[in-house]
């Protein structure tokens, strides 16, 4: 077992063996499925073109085999559809209904596309469609849970093929013929199962076998289990278990039935784990989801596991991490057994240790790029060895793999309606630790649907200071995707939640949000009239660090709307609180931005002797790169005073501070020249 969070060396799970060996009979069923591609429609035979794909219908009770089917087919015709196959899970493994807007979100990363994070459904679909227009792909569609989520996802092209995975019909989707799924022909169900045993207890008592199928109703799900069950007993033969199955009650399905006896063949250990595994998010495992349910190492974790998926319980979920998934007829069979063996105190503190669990992950994953600094170099050496990242690429892909999980246990954190909080530590880290690796504007579409969730909670609970936050956070992200308009009624909304939740920080921030907003729609009187309360604001309370800050957001709407005098008198406020709070480098800023003004103003002399005052700053605070550009700026300024031996010199001192760094150098003078 590792000692780290990440094994990069990926799962070692043990394989399905028809996986391995490939798919098993559904003959008639493929055959069936590929005539009906070529099946003309009704629109063809009525002389119009067909207007969108065509659907085939795949559907079934969990443990069908439906999905792997489906997976089947896309295999065989995927030489038809050079653009690919696109999956997307239409329900949640408890059956709830997954909201188109995130399906079509997905599907669109996917396709490398990109929508605004604050789009709505319509949008998205609509943005899903154009991407599609193009291509040839095959939409294979899982766990659908209604007609309505095709519908919207389809693409509107018949040069594309969409195959829906359902338990049941789809009223509403047109000329669509389903293919209903019941057992395995006893042949490729005795050949499933011997898969899992070998051969020889098959070839010694072949009527046994077919016993077994029947009892399993030929379920692929069943046989699974019933295989695992003989494989973990060598000496048992298949008779023993016709046998035990024949004497179970009725009571159930055949799949029921053979889990009754696999999971009362599970040490209590095992049994309570696999219980627990019901409050997985998204049914997604791993081996320290499951240690923090169950309360044991996280290499005992991994073992069990294993066992599981050996035993036909649980799959590998296909990621480079050990990563399992919990089959959908599973999912609803495990909450029953938990509510009836473990009391409701019981899974509430096997949710919250996994949720701890899941912020402590997400710490670490952030703390392993912040290595420049000497205190979060000793808060992750002080990190347990099996909660530590080797290295900051792991635990970018660390997150990146277990993505699904991490924002479905963030949806489970408020799913109860409450903000307690382990749910408040568990959104702020999981943001933080996105913004980390990715950076704001890549994890956008994350990070807004986190604080939507906030939003939410905070909008039905009535508690207007998280209302306020997670409007807040929400007009940001609009505000750096460029939905600026959209941004500033979000910062108008955080206002009012600020000032009846009597947030002074709220409200403060959210006044000088809105004068950002109209400063970036041109709109400057109104852009300074707002700097100008949260100005009033942050001096009432003598924040002065921040006072001058807004002095220069200010000074900034002043320029932009060509009022120099104003604008001067605001820098010099701003170089006035930041030299009284000491901050060196923000008085040196503060000063080039003075000068710049002073130039557009018309007097050079000024702007020459306090871009030098801001140079010797600069050089205080030992910010190399602000000096290079202000040496440019003393350069230029120099040449229209009629001084280039003095232009010249600055130049070169710019030179030499540059001179390891092309990149900055060119960034610097671009940057000066449009000034």
């Amino acid at each position: 077992m590792t000692d780290q969070a990440v094994d990069t060396d990926g799962a070692r799970l043990s394989h399905d063996p028809a996986e391995e060996s490939g798919f098993l009979g559904r003959t008639r069923e493929l055959k069936e499925l590929r005539a009906d591609i070529e099946r003309a429609g009704l629109d063809t035979l009525s002389g119009r073109k067909a207007p969108r794909a065509r659907v085939l219908l795949i559907a079934g009770r969990p443990g069908s085999g439906r999905t792997a089917l489906a997976e089947e087919l896309a295999a065989q015709v995927a030489d038809a559809y050079p653009d690919g196959v696109l999956r997307a899970r239409l329900s949640e493994p408890d059956g709830t209904r997954v909201p188109v807007e995130r399906l079509a979100r997905d599907l669109l990363t996917k396709l490398d596309r990109t929508a605004p994070p604050g789009a709505d459904e319509d949008d998205l679909t609509e943005a899903l469609r154009a991407a599609l227009a193009e291509r040839r792909v095959l939409l294979l569609l899982d766990a659908v849970a209604d007609a309505e989520q095709v519908d919207a996802l389809l693409p509107d092209t018949p040069d594309c093929l969409a195959v829906a995975v359902s338990e049941g019909p789809l009223t509403g989707i047109a000329d669509v013929r389903p293919c209903t799924l019941g057992g395995l022909d006893t042949k490729s169900a005795v050949e499933l199962l011997s898969r899992h045993t070998g051969s020889v207890r098959i070839t010694v008592d072949p009527r046994a076998a077919e016993q077994l199928v029947e009892l399993c109703q030929a379920q692929p799900a069943a046989l699974t289990l019933a295989g695992g069950w003989l494989a973990a007993r060598p000496q048992a033969a298949v008779a023993d278990l016709a046998k035990q199955l024949h004497a179970e009650n009725e009571e159930g399905s055949a799949l029921a039935r053979v889990f009754r006896l696999v999971y009362g063949s599970l040490p209590s250990t095992a049994a309570r784990m696999l219980r627990l595994l019901s409050l997985a998010p998204a049914g997604l495992v791993d081996p320290h989801t499951a240690s923090a349910l169950a309360g044991c190492s996280v290499d005992g974790a991994r073992g069990t596991l294993d066992d599981f998926v050996a035993l036909g319980l649980l799959r590998a979920a296909g990621s480079p991490l050990p990563e399992y998934e919990v089959p959908d007829w599973l999912h609803g069979m495990l909450r029953r057994l938990a509510r009836k063996h473990d009391r409701p105190a019981e899974l509430q503190l096997a949710r919250a240790r996994m949720l701890e669990r899941t912020v402590r992950l997400l710490q670490s994953c952030r703390a392993v790029t912040e290595t420049d600094s000497p205190q979060a170099r000793e808060k992750l050496l002080a990190t347990p060895r099996d909660l530590r990242f080797p290295h900051p690429r792991a635990a970018a892909d660390w997150l990146r793999a277990r993505r699904p999980a991490l924002l479905a246990a963030a949806r489970l954190a408020v799913a109860d309606g409450e903000l307690d909080t382990l749910a408040r530590r568990l959104m702020s880290q999981l943001v933080r630790a996105m913004v980390a690796h990715f950076g704001t504007r890549a994890a956008a579409p994350d990070l807004y649907g986190i604080h939507r969730l906030v939003l939410d909670v905070a909008e039905r609970r009535e508690l207007p200071r998280e209302r306020a936050a997670a409007l807040l956070n929400l007009a940001d992200l609009d505000a750096r995707t460029g939905r600026t308009a959209e941004a500033l009624v979000r910062y108008r909304a955080a206002l009012d939640a600020g000032r009846e939740a009597d947030d002074p920080y709220a409200t403060g921030r959210a006044m000088e949000s809105v004068g950002g907003a109209h400063l970036e729609l041109g709109d400057y009187d109104r852009a300074a009239d707002w700097f100008g309360r949260a100005l009033a604001q942050r001096l009432a309370r003598d924040e002065r660090a921040d006072a001058a800050r807004v002095y220069g957001r200010i000074a900034t709407a002043h320029t932009y709307a060509g009022r120099y005098g104003e604008a001067v008198r605001a820098w010099r406020a701003a170089v006035a609180g930041h030299r009284k709070g000491g901050d060196v480098a923000a008085q040196a800023r503060a000063l080039s931005e003075l000068a710049r003004v002073q130039e557009y103003a018309g007097r050079p002399e000024d702007s020459l002797r306090t871009c030098q005052e801001a140079v010797e700053r600069a050089r205080h605070a030992e910010d190399d790169r602000l000096q290079a550009a202000l040496h440019l700026r003393l350069a230029d300024t120099l040449d229209r005073l009629g001084d280039p031996a003095a232009a010249g010199l600055e130049r070169s001192a710019a030179e030499r501070m540059l001179r390891e760094d092309p990149a900055d150098a060119c960034e610097i003078r671009s940057t000066v020249t449009e000034d």
